[in-house]
């Protein structure tokens, strides 16, 4: 499967960082198949929590290409909210992190365990694997 673009939610992300081996031995296949690794702004902060270290936090990052929220993308993770007829605090990161790999080269693939509310938000369009 060909895959350019690995998405990693907030739950991939911290599958990652607590060295997750599922989460660790599929990133590095992607990674060796060329594929580029991508986490939102917004998801950064998500994962934080007293028992991360910033350093194992900020080594994985620096593997990563981290997208910032905008203005745009924040209207249009708003309107997949609309699309979908989600709403709400719950929904609201999801929507920024499907909004952002929607925009991401294809094929994109997202590393999340939320799959019934990202196949909703993302319509079919990503690839989803569990964590």
């Amino acid at each position: 499967m060909s895959i350019n673009t690995v998405v990693l939610d907030s739950d991939g992300l911290s599958a990652w960082i607590a060295q997750d081996r599922k989460v660790t031995a599929m990133i590095k296949v992607f990674h060796r198949r060329g594929a580029e690794l991508v986490v939102g702004a917004n998801t950064v902060v998500e994962v934080m929590h007293a028992r991360v270290s910033l350093n194992r936090l900020d080594r994985l990052l620096s593997r990563t290409r981290v997208e910032t929220a905008t203005e745009e993308s924040a209207k249009a993770a708003a309107r997949l909210l609309k699309a979908t007829g989600l709403h709400g605090q719950k929904y609201a990161v999801d929507a920024t992190v499907a909004e952002m790999a929607l925009r991401q080269p294809g094929p994109v693939m997202m590393v999340t365990s939320d799959l019934d509310d990202m196949a909703r938000l993302c319509g079919g369009r990503i690839r989803l694997l569990s964590v």
